[in-house]
């Protein structure tokens, strides 16, 4: 049984930019919870290389960066959502530059690069290291900032919700989360429980995302009865550094910003041939020209050059790229990199509005767990970031403006029932059969019988990790390659519900684009209750609440709910 009961007024889920943003704001006037499951900056925000966009130069309009957010989503941008984030974009970097994050400089003035797909140099950043930069300021704040508790090696379990108590009126209450150190379940309550946490590029076998990236507050979320959104639409970044000794290396959309071209390996550029724009095209563009060349010309890797630029150009905006690169004993003054696409960014997610909220009473969520509107069919480079920061500010806002109503007691964690695990490498088997599967069937291009396939694989997958998941002591890789599960299996139903080609979804089989842009919504049945006729939740595990379930629920697809 869990032991302890932590009572705050908010619960926020997750330690990056949107989190970390989301509990400064707070801190002020609630008692906040920050729940992370590793350290507090091992997330994927301190990845991120490029940096944030922003209109702050003179001649750059928001309508130009509305109008570019809208291209690159193919159709898909909500235009709300899309002026809402850049309207707001300029204070989130003056709020930053207030916390005292070091951006890089030139002239005196912020230095302002370009990435694909924008029309002017709007990328405000911190060398080549822009994430990192920011993380790392954030977690200085927070760490001496009074009001928030710190709650760190603790893995979001489920969220607790009135239904599940058997209460009419369903809301949020709190959450169930393992505590790494002591191995045991413990209960969090608050009348206001925040999701921060990333997306799920780990669901692939490439990716540019740290082992954190496992969809936990997507799956989470669909548990409880949220909507979840555009899951098809995964950003596969097109230049990951391609090495036996580099993991998950992203090379930064900056690099082809400032002048790289992609060259096959006789030193041929073929980005011209694909798009007017060439390497500044939107990422979804260039990846599946990458994925093109190298089928096309059985090759491992194509090479991303820019030896043509002066070497102190170089090393002043790219020394961590060039630093590992010459690790691994390339020199990119004077060679150029192999690269190859990798999955990077989960453009879909849990349905919020402009506040952040979700479909459940006292839940939001902020950053790449959400499906904002801001993305559409793909992600334009470096809105990522800043759409972390509006919406925490905005999240914030609406938490403050709202009351506190007092959660009931929450049931403690019941483990009687189960026992440890006897075969973990159960976990790891599907965990990697889940990853390469997903790579193969669900990448950049797909076709029904890949998704077919995948989908086969996925319900062969689920039955075993709930059956283990009912009879076993809940651990972190348990839990993660649980919620992987979930996602993947979001993706797969979004995918065979979009029959045609937009943004980063490519379908052989319908590559026409639609006249008509349309967002693909699933809505789990337990959100409303199921249908006549159909079977009731039961509960998915003989441990935790009763009906602690809800991923077993098949979600019915709604294009343009």
């Amino acid at each position: 049984m869990a032991e302890t009961t932590h009572n705050f007024d908010v619960l926020i889920v997750g330690s990056g930019l949107a989190g970390l943003s989301a509990a400064l704001h707070l801190a002020a006037t609630h008692r906040v919870a920050v729940i992370t499951k590793r350290a507090l900056g091992d997330g994927s925000s301190a990845w991120a290389q490029g940096g944030i966009a922003a209109v702050l130069a003179e001649g750059d309009s928001f309508q130009a960066h509305v109008e570019d957010t809208l291209v690159a989503g193919a159709g898909l941008c909500d235009a709300d959502a899309t002026r809402f984030v850049v309207e707001h974009a300029p204070e989130s970097i003056a709020w930053l530059q207030q916390l005292g994050v070091p951006f890089s400089r030139e002239d005196g003035e912020l230095h302002l690069t370009r990435e694909g797909g924008h029309s002017a140099r709007r990328i405000v950043h911190v060398t080549d290291a822009t994430g990192a930069a920011v993380q790392r300021t954030l977690v200085e704040q927070v760490r001496r900032t009074p009001g928030i508790a710190l709650f760190e090696e603790h893995t979001l379990v489920d969220l607790i919700t009135a239904r599940k108590l058997g209460q009419a009126q369903d809301r949020c209450l709190g959450l169930y989360a393992l505590d790494q150190a002591s191995g045991k379940v413990v209960s969090f309550r608050a009348p206001h429980t925040l999701l921060a946490t990333g997306g799920a590029g780990k669901v692939y076998l490439y990716t540019t995302n740290p082992d954190t990236a496992t969809g936990d507050g997507i799956a989470a979320a669909w548990r409880a009865g949220c909507r979840v959104a555009n899951m098809e639409f995964i950003q596969f970044h097109p230049t990951c550094l391609y090495h036996p000794q580099a993991k998950s290396f992203l090379i930064s959309e900056a690099v082809r910003g400032e002048g790289g071209q992609l060259k096959l390996p006789d030193g041929t550029r073929f980005m011209p041939q694909h798009d007017a724009r060439a390497e500044l095209a939107p990422r979804d563009v260039v990846a599946r020209a990458i994925d093109f060349e190298m089928k096309k010309h059985g090759l491992d890797c194509v090479y991303l050059d820019i030896s043509h630029q002066p070497a102190e150009f170089i090393l002043a905006h790219f020394p961590n790229i060039r630093a590992r690169c010459l690790e691994l004993g390339i020199d990119i003054t004077r060679q150029p990199i192999p690269v190859v696409p990798a999955a990077h960014y989960t453009c879909g997610g849990v349905v919020t509005d402009l506040a952040g909220r979700t479909d459940l009473d006292g839940l939001y969520a902020v950053g790449e767990t959400t499906c904002t509107g801001l993305h559409g069919a793909n992600r334009l480079a470096s809105n990522s970031l800043v759409e972390c920061m509006v919406f925490a500010r905005a999240a914030a806002q609406h938490i403050a403006a709202t009351p506190r109503p007092a959660p009931p007691q929450l049931p403690a964690w019941d483990d009687s029932r189960v026992t440890d695990a006897d075969e973990a490498v159960v976990i790891s088997h599907n965990w990697d059969e889940l990853r390469r599967f997903m790579w193969d069937y669900v990448g950049i291009v797909r076709t029904n019988k890949r998704l077919e396939r995948a989908a086969h694989r996925i319900a062969l997958l689920r039955a075993e990790i709930q059956e283990f998941y009912a009879h076993f002591q809940v651990t972190r890789d348990l839990l993660e390659l649980r919620n992987l599960v979930q996602v993947a299996d979001l993706i797969v139903r979004s995918a065979q519900a979009r029959h045609e080609s937009r943004g980063l979804h490519f379908s052989r089989d319908y590559p026409v684009l639609l006249p008509q842009a349309v967002d693909t919504v699933l809505k789990p049945l337990s959100a409303a209750g199921p249908p006549q006729g159909a079977k009731a939740p039961v509960p998915s595990n003989a441990q935790g609440m009763p009906a602690l379930g809800g991923s077993e629920d098949t979600p019915v697809p709604s294009v343009g709910a």
